[in-house]
């Protein structure tokens, strides 16, 4: 979860609705961990995958720790 939020977080700001749907899509994920770990995790997995194959978003081991 903690990976996705900073990728979300640091997606270019000149695509504005593709990042707003991502930010819906991921707090989506956040809602549904609550009720449903499970299928959550599953959920977050495919939505990883599709930040892989979207835009450049940078990965963890580009990010600052405890950022």
């Amino acid at each position: 979860m903690r990976e996705a939020h900073r990728r979300v977080r640091m997606l270019p700001l000149t695509d504005r609705a593709d990042r707003e749907r991502l930010a819906r899509h991921y707090l989506s994920i956040c809602d549904q961990a609550k009720l449903d770990p499970g299928r959550a995790a599953a959920r977050l997995d495919n939505f990883l995958a599709v930040l892989d194959e979207a835009a450049d978003t940078p990965r963890e081991d580009e990010n600052t720790p405890g950022d």
